[in-house]
């Protein structure tokens, strides 16, 4: 019999998004699955409206808006309540492939020092282009990023590597890891906190693994990108806040000694030249948010 897979969507206001998501899980050929909406304070009516408009999902609602990290945690706690033993984070705003789902957990089932693993990532504008290939980290830098992001898929996305952190737009892992490891960081909110608990999957001696063949499409920032461009451009401040905040953060947890002279170095250049950015375009507001960041990130997190 297949394992059974907990499918986590967390919502927030959004019934178009998450709707056309469910929609799509629906035609995986992965016959055990369920899933499971996390409702984060919507204030729109949406989760109530979703689940009496798909009658068989899970809805775990919480009365206020918890962040990514607390909500999808959330959906972790009931996954292993209910001794799932696998549980992926999606995203509410992408399509996926019919196998998606199938092809991940026959590797998984077939690698048991895998200890996560995550599709193709396209864009769902362009479903050419990557929106994540593979995710990597450049430790005498500080620096994250993603390979052939903006571009057409290459030869590395036609293999499986092994990659040092996955991305929590889909997220796939074993429940008896997050029992190891410990689920994500809910101080952190958003951002980042993928790539913290990746670490410390690897720090534990599991693999994460880039899967070629499973795709899915993501229309990304539909969360915090207004649909109109304003002074503040699209995004919404608090990315940067966060963004920069969350960064620190993670590197205080995971840079070595010897590699924070050259990060440092590599971190006042961007963060001064994001700052200056923002304040010859008149952007204030993001302006003081990249600060704020800053400044709390260098304060440390909370205990």
């Amino acid at each position: 019999m297949s394992p059974k897979v907990a499918v986590i969507v967390l919502n927030w206001n959004s019934f178009e998004h998450t709707s056309n998501c469910i929609q799509s899980l629906q035609l995986c050929d992965y016959p055990n699955f369920e899933i499971i909406v996390v409702d984060n304070g919507s204030v729109d009516g949406s989760g109530d409206l979703l689940k009496s408009s798909f009658s068989k999902i899970i809805l775990i609602s919480s009365p206020t808006n918890e962040g990514f990290a607390a909500g999808n945690n959330r959906g972790f706690d009931y996954a292993i309540e209910q001794q799932f033993p696998y549980a992926i984070m999606l995203n509410n705003d992408v399509f996926v492939e019919p196998n998606f789902l199938s092809l991940l957990v026959n590797y998984m089932e077939l690698h048991p020092d895998a200890g996560a693993i995550q599709p193709t990532i396209f864009f769902n504008h362009d479903r050419k282009k990557i929106w994540n290939g593979g995710s990597y980290f450049l430790p005498w830098m500080g620096w994250t990023y993603s390979k052939r992001y903006m571009r057409k898929a290459g030869i590395l996305q036609s293999q499986f590597q092994q990659v040092d952190w996955i991305t929590g737009c889909a997220f796939l892992i074993r429940t008896s890891i997050l029992k190891e490891t410990g689920q994500l960081k809910e101080s952190f909110f958003a951002y980042y906190e993928d790539v913290e608990l990746s670490f410390r999957i690897r720090s534990k001696g599991h693999q994460l693994i880039f899967h070629p063949q499973s795709v899915i499409y993501h229309i990304a920032g539909s969360a915090n990108k207004a649909k109109v461009k304003g002074k503040e451009g699209f995004a919404n401040p608090f990315v940067h806040y966060f963004n920069s905040r969350n960064h620190i953060w993670f590197l205080q947890l995971w840079t070595k000694w010897y590699q924070w002279p050259s990060t440092l170095l590599v971190l006042f250049l961007y963060y001064l030249s994001i700052m200056f950015y923002f304040a010859i375009r008149g952007r204030m507001v993001k302006l003081k948010s990249v600060t704020r960041g800053i400044y709390d990130g260098v304060k440390g997190m909370p205990k």
